[in-house]
């Protein structure tokens, strides 16, 4: 499945990875969930000759920087990729121009290990649950299409809290992805014991960062605002399948898949939104991610299209805890895209918005129209600490930034 949660396997491939049959999600069909696709999925990695993972690795940093990324956000851990493969790629980052890498590792209890391998915490895809096309994101009541499973839990409660605690005293981020509503009931109830053993002060400095948070209630929401928890979400999600009639209503019902991605929600209880892509589930595209946002299948979820904006840019410097970075002003680092787009407007497809912030009084500054079915802006130019680290084969672009590809500020 594109959620990359489970997979059909060939007989052959069952041959090569040893212990595949003994893992549990394992069918003799050849369809593997859970343990059994982490399995194959590990071997996968080991096994990739290294003249491969480095071209893959590069084509991945040279295609975010065309699309306007300064910074890419990496959720390693050993069920993804394992360490040589993050280790190859901060080598990457580190020797060659692109966007900026930020690190996590994904293992219970690993903050120790995430720091000796150069990450900047315990966090990324360390997975609580699995994802809702493949029906192993945890739920409170089964699947609507498949009443027999409420999802999968690859972690219990003192196992989240542990390493919420651990994580904390160590200064460093700790995160989980988490999707299914009972998934969410373990974060916060290891968030409230968590504030209980050190802090609410401590546990707010470290910033600690969930992927997903698809199904978050109210109550979950203000318990992550109170706990300072950074949620890293993707708008594409419901662009994809959150329509009437989709993927999300198929597994959910209509009443429970409605509230999915509620991204107002988040930001009124006071919750720090970071929009990105879950690549390769859905593509790496600013622009789209902000026009999902704005016009959620859902017109509560929807948010205006200066704090989908907000969300894109500085939000995903704010999830790495850069709060300096992410906004143009005088002294700072030169770091910009420069794009070709539509007349500017304020858009704020949200009705429940104030109509004062489209006033041209008001002072709000204009964004590219990103109205359905308009095209997206085009990137010109990518530039990181004054850089150019991509530049449009095109005289538009020459013109910008001239023979030598950097920029003065």
């Amino acid at each position: 499945r594109v959620d990359v949660h489970c997979a059909l396997v060939s007989g052959a491939m069952i041959a090569l990875v040893p212990g595949l049959a003994e893992a549990p999600g394992f069918e003799a069909s050849g369809r593997i969930t859970a343990d059994a696709h982490h399995t194959v999925r590990r071997h996968l990695t080991e096994e990739l000759p290294g003249g491969l993972r480095q071209a893959a690795q590069r084509a991945t940093r040279a295609h975010a920087a065309a699309a306007g990324v300064v910074a890419m956000h990496e959720a390693a851990g050993p069920d993804i990729n394992g360490a040589e493969d993050l280790g190859a790629l901060l080598a990457l980052a580190s020797a060659e121009p692109g966007p900026e890498l930020v690190a996590y590792w994904g293992r219970p209890g690993g903050c120790a290990e995430a720091i000796g391998l150069g990450a900047l915490g315990a966090a990324g895809d360390l997975f609580i649950d699995g994802s809702l096309g493949s029906r192993t994101a945890l739920l409170r009541a089964p699947y609507s299409d498949d009443p027999t499973t409420r999802g999968i839990p690859y972690l219990d409660q003192a196992t989240v809290t542990e390493h919420l605690v651990a994580c904390t005293e160590a200064g460093r981020q700790a995160g989980f992805h988490v999707i299914g509503d009972a998934a969410l009931d373990l974060v916060v109830q290891g968030l409230r014991e968590a504030i209980e053993r050190c802090g609410r002060a401590s546990i707010r400095a470290a910033r600690h960062r969930l992927e997903h948070v698809s199904m978050a209630s109210a109550a979950h929401a203000a318990v992550l605002s109170e706990a300072g928890v950074v949620a890293s979400v993707q708008p594409l999600f419901d662009a994809q399948w959150g329509a009437p009639g989709g993927a999300y209503e198929q597994r959910l019902g209509a009443h429970r898949s409605r509230g999915l991605h509620d991204f107002a929600g988040l930001v009124r209880a006071g919750v720090s939104l970071a929009l990105g892509s879950d690549s390769p589930v859905t593509p790496i595209d600013p622009w789209e991610w902000v026009r999902a946002a704005m016009w959620h299948h859902n017109p509560a979820a929807r948010l205006s299209g200066r704090a989908a904006f907000a969300a894109a840019t500085r939000g995903g410097w704010r999830a790495a805890r850069r709060d300096d970075a992410g906004v143009l002003a005088v002294g700072s680092p030169a770091t910009f895209a420069i794009w070709a787009g539509a007349d500017l407007a304020v858009q704020a497809p949200d009705a429940r918005v104030a109509n004062w912030s489209t006033d041209p009084r008001s002072g709000t500054p204009g964004l590219p129209r990103l109205d359905p079915g308009t095209p997206a802006p085009r990137c010109l130019a990518t530039v990181l600490a004054g850089r150019a680290i991509f530049v449009a084969d095109d005289a538009l672009a020459g013109e910008l930034l001239g023979d030598s590809g950097s920029v003065e500020a």
